[in-house]
């Protein structure tokens, strides 16, 4: 289902695939990828197909771990993940919690729409990081609260990272967009882990690939 495609850093994607009534507080599997600002290379290195992490990306690495420790309420699960020089690959499920349980629809709707919308979600070849299925953007989704779902968890962890990060550089900057692709199925899963754990070792043919690897010099 190709809807009209715009250009979203010099490359096609898919205009929105986000599922119109789909909360991304609900339980499921996301795989994630979000990257610095003009992708510069704050993370590390790619060398000989490992990445050597710099001191902000040893922080990227230490605060995605402890995402899951300081939001127990939400029943979150770590997946697969992997800091690359200039973004990052994750895994993460939400699990059934106190909060997603309120964004349950009637049950009369229940049944058939969130049957209907799990099998509906595309699942695009993994070129391109696999990542063509939606980009969360700064505009509110309408439907349900902007806390307790995937969007508030990546605004927590990047401003986290963002604080700490800017005392060793005050140049550092994310990307203000994420991507991310519902998991429909245990094959899905499968590929992206292995695209995850592959990735550094085929750093120099990634899209987010750049030959000079190193960020400017703090002010």
């Amino acid at each position: 289902m190709i809807r009209d495609t715009t250009k979203f850093q010099n490359r096609y994607r898919i205009d929105s695939a986000r599922l119109k009534r789909w909360d991304y507080g609900w339980s499921a599997l996301y795989y994630v990828t979000v990257c610095t600002k003009h992708k510069v290379c704050w993370f590390g290195n790619g060398i000989n197909g490992k990445v050597i992490l710099s001191e902000i990306g040893t922080i990227a690495e230490y605060e995605w771990k402890r995402t899951f420790e300081i939001r127990p309420d939400m029943n979150l699960t770590m997946g697969e993940f992997v800091v690359m020089p200039n973004h990052l690959h994750m895994i993460i499920g939400i699990g059934d919690n106190k909060h997603n349980t309120r964004l349950e629809l009637p049950l009369e709707e229940d049944n058939t729409h969130r049957r209907d919308a799990m099998h509906r979600v595309s699942t695009p070849p993994l070129s391109n990081c696999g990542i063509q299925d939606s980009i969360q953007n700064k505009t509110a989704n309408s439907f349900g609260p902007q806390s307790k779902n995937l969007a508030s968890i990546m605004r927590g962890f990047k401003s986290t990272v963002t604080k700490q990060s800017r005392e060793i550089n005050p140049d550092f900057e994310w990307q203000e967009r994420f991507h991310d692709h519902i998991i429909r199925n245990e094959k899905s899963r499968r590929k992206i882990e292995q695209y995850i754990i592959d990735n550094p070792a085929s750093w120099k043919e990634d899209v987010f690939y750049r030959k000079r690897q190193y960020p400017p010099n703090p002010k």
